[in-house]
Formats: structure tokens, sequence, C-alpha cells
């Protein structure tokens, strides 16, 4: 006999055998046992989670012989007819391919005929979504006054899409993604049947790629024992057959990113090629693990969620602590937007390196997520000692007639002394700030506003909004009082776009050092 697929072999044949869905097994159980049998149900779910399978189930156990506490005995000649297909009573319908008004009509004419076994005729359409308009149409009377020896099971992964005339003459079912647990130890049981020797790792892994899809499971457990026949199928095993990359190399990525190390982001990204990692995986898997890192920051207590082992939660607790909150965030929008874009590229690697170099070089991006990071990187800079470029503010768009110089803005009164004394000082001042505003207050220039207030003017809106925070004109004053030993009052201005800080503020460093004497 030819070979049987796993998710064939094993499809579940019996309520009892079907995971994850105990409240949907449970309710048609006992409907069978209470005769409330409905006429109209609707399966929804995502693909593999069991609804063709439950509705054979109960197909069969609705014309069960010998039905055994709602579920079919499975040994009847009903069941058995059903489970080979040869039953006349079960008709299944792929609405994919059959969605016209003539075959919605066919079935129409079918069902004025009696069972020639059994109790109930059982339509499954499946895919029923695809269905024309025309089709939904004509289904919709039959659905309404249907014979009492019928019953539809429409099965879909798209209910939005069905009309709601349909939808009203159901009994919905929505179908849950199986957890992790439960199809690693579905999985787990399987292979003693097979006589597979496997590790719980490998299965937990495929467990996750499945995505909450029994079958998905299956199938990829089918193609990794293939890969790896008559031999123990291990956790990098898995990984090589589904071109999966391990938490590890996660690791070592994340802090090469972390130190803005492009050199080394690009080496791994070479190797993990060379390897013949597929990209598309990898960027969900690295999403996925940023997603986890951000949860072991947020909360002390998220084993259970995690869903990791116990020596990778303290490896993620510790890095937790080497990245914060908004740069994680970050890294999970940049992440999140390749992998959109990987599904339809042909340059894949191409976008994936671009997208590292953005993680590693915040100031590649205009995105207002990206500011503090920049600023980060800033300060890193400065704090090494490297020097830091900042490029100089132009403006233009200034209208003035050729020739005539702008007018100048006059002091009205004489300077403030203790004004004076921090202009005189302010450069020593300012060196002696945190490395967060020190290159900002270097392009700053001083002015004078109301009740001799210090006005820092800062080239842009930006750097004023950095400078400008409470906590950094706290700052600032605070030096100003070791300097000065007094007390002055700071508020933070910005040159209008367009416009020369000449057009609207004094340099009072300019008046000062050029002791000039200005009258009342």
């Amino acid at each position: 006999m030819s070979y049987m697929a796993l998710y064939r072999k094993f499809r579940p044949g019996e309520f009892e055998d079907v995971k994850g869905q105990d409240h949907i097994s449970q309710t048609l159980q006992n409907q069978i046992k209470a005769n409330r049998i409905g006429h109209a149900y609707l399966f929804c779910g995502t693909r593999g989670t069991g609804k063709t399978s439950v509705a054979k189930i109960f197909a069969k156990a609705v014309n069960c012989q010998h039905p055994v506490n709602g579920s079919p005995c499975g040994e009847c000649e009903m069941c058995r007819a059903i489970s080979e297909g040869r039953s006349m009573n079960v008709i299944e319908i792929d609405a994919a391919s059959n969605n016209g008004v003539d075959n919605i009509r066919e079935i129409r004419e079918e069902v004025a005929y009696r069972p020639t076994e059994g109790k109930y005729k059982v339509y499954i359409i499946d895919e029923v979504h695809m269905l024309s308009i025309g089709a939904f149409n004509a289904l919709l009377k039959t659905l309404e006054e249907p014979p009492e020896y019928v019953i539809f099971i429409l099965a879909t992964t798209e209910a939005h899409k069905i009309p709601i005339t349909i939808l009203s003459r159901c009994q919905r079912y929505d179908f849950k993604r199986i957890s992790i647990d439960t199809i690693s130890e579905r999985l787990m049981d399987l292979m003693e049947r097979e006589q597979v020797e496997v590790e719980e790792r490998a299965i937990r892994y495929i467990a996750k790629a499945a995505d909450g899809s029994m079958r998905d499971a299956l199938s990829l457990l089918d193609q990794c024992i293939a890969f790896y026949i008559g031999q123990k199928l291990t956790y990098d095993h898995v990984l090589e057959v589904l071109g999966a990359v391990d938490t590890e190399v996660f690791s070592r990525l994340l802090r090469e990113i972390i130190s803005r190390d492009v050199v080394k982001v690009l080496k791994s990204v070479e190797e993990l090629v060379m390897q013949g990692r597929e990209l598309g995986q990898l960027a969900t898997d690295f999403t996925w693990y940023l997603r986890n890192l951000l949860l072991a920051k947020s909360s002390d207590n998220m084993e259970d969620v995690l869903d990791v082992s116990s020596e990778n939660l303290a490896q993620l607790k510790e890095e937790a602590q080497m990245i914060e909150n908004d740069t994680l965030i970050r890294y999970i929008r940049i992440f999140s937007e390749l992998s959109n874009q990987l599904k339809y590229a042909t340059q894949k690697r191409v976008l994936l390196e671009v997208a590292l170099i953005k993680l590693c070089k915040p100031a590649m991006e205009v995105n207002q997520d990206s500011l503090l990071d920049r600023i980060r990187a800033v300060e890193e800079k400065l704090e090494k000692g490297v020097a830091v470029q900042v490029p100089e503010v132009v403006y233009v768009n200034r209208e003035e007639p050729a020739g005539q110089p702008a007018p100048k803005i006059e002091l009205e009164k004489a300077l403030h002394e203790d004004v004076q004394a921090v202009a005189k000082s302010f450069r020593a001042i300012a060196n002696q700030a945190s490395p967060m505003i020190r290159s900002y207050l270097k392009l700053a220039k001083l002015s004078v506003g109301n009740q001799d207030q210090l006005l820092i003017v800062l080239p842009d809106e930006v750097s004023a909004g950095v400078v400008g925070t409470d906590g950094h004109k706290e700052e600032i004053q605070h030096l100003i009082e070791e300097k000065i030993g007094k007390t002055v009052t700071v508020e933070v201005r910005h040159v209008e776009e367009g416009r020369r800080f000449e057009d609207s503020f004094v340099d009072i460093e300019k008046v000062v050092h050029m002791d000039l004497t200005i009258e009342d």
C-alpha cells in the first residue's frame, strides 16, 4: 500500500479525537444525545483547525446505528461507509470549484429525495464564501425550509464574506487556533504510535511554526521525518529542514544591532544566507523574538506567556536591560513592515540588509519614533569622544530688496547685570552640560526676553524641543547658579523657518563682548 500522509492517516474519527475544540465537540454531542439536531451549521476558523473533520464526524454521528454518548461508534456499516467515502448520504462539495447557480440548483433537486439508508442526508459545503451571489440566493430558500432529513454544514475561513441572510439561518461555531501545548501533546502521542524518536524541543518548534493549525503541524512533521528518515529528529534537524534560525543567532544579531556594528550585522546575514535560511521566515521569527523581549521587559511574571525555556528566559531578561522600550517598538515596526515586503520581493536579501542598517543607524529614518534613538546615538559618540558633525543651518525664502540691510533690533534698556554675567560665561557653562544637550547648546545663541529672562535660541524646532524640556532647563539654570552664584530664569526659543536669528532676536553675547553702553 502506498504511503499515507500523517494528516490523512490520523484524521480524527470521533469527537474525542478532536483536539483544542472541546467547546464545539461537547455542544454537538449534547445536541445528538438530546435529539435537538439543527438543519444548518456554519463552521468558521483558520485552516487546519478541524472544521471538515468535525463535519464528517457529525455526519457519522447523526447516521450511526449505535452511537456512543453522542459520538459515532465507528464500527457499524454507516460509519464505515462514510469513513471510506462511499456513502450516498454524505455529499461533500468544494465551493471553490462548484460556485455557480447551476451547482446549487442540482442540490435543490437532490434534496427532494429521501436518503436510501440512514436518517439524514448531510451536505458539507467547503469554502462556502467562494459561492457567487446568485448561488447564495439559490441556496437561501433551501436553507430556510429544508426537508426534515437534510442537514447543511457550511465551512469557511472567511465568514465576513457570507451574506447576512445565510448567516442568520445557521448555527455558527467558531473554531479556535490550537495552542502550542495541545499540538505538541498530540504530535508526541502520534510519534509514539509511529515509533519515531523525536526531541520534545523539536516538536514544540514545529507546533509553534504551525501557527495554531494541527494539519500544518502534521505536514511539517511529515516533512522533517522524511528528510531524516531512520534517525532521531532533533531540534537542529527541524531548523535545517524548515530554513529557520536558532534563538542563539537572534541573540547574537540583536547584540550586534544594539552596539550599532553594521559590519558584524552584515556578516551574520551573509552566514545565514550561505546556510540556506529562508529570509522571510527569518524576518518573522526575529519579529517574534523582539516581541518576547518586549514582554520580558514589561513584566517579571511572563514565564507562562512567553513559552520559552528557563535558559532562554534568563537570556531575554539580560538583553531586556540593554535596550529601551521605545527602541524595541521601533525595531518591531521596521521588521513587521519588512515581513510584508518580503512576501512579494525578488531581492529579499537587500531589503533585509537595509532594514538591519536602519536599526543600527536611526539617523536614516525620519519617523518620529526614531528621534530618541538618534539622540542616543549622538550621546554614545560624545561619550566615546567622537566628534559629531552638525549640519549648518541655512535659512531661505527671505525677501529683501537688494542692497538694503535688514533693520537691526536694538535693546530698549540696559542689560541686567546677571544676564551679562551669564552671557560672558555661557560657553564655559555649556561645556559642563550633559552630553544630551551639550551639542545643541554649541549651536545656541543668547538673547533677552521680558522681565530680564535669558533666552536660549536654537536654530530649529527639534533642537528647541529637546533643550526646552523641564529637566534640561533646570539643569541649565543649576549650572548658571553654580557659575555666577545667582538665579536666572531661562526660556528656550527657536528661529522660525525662513527667517534669520537677527530678524527676531538681539545677540547679547556680541553686545556684551563689544562692551556697548546702552542708555535709557
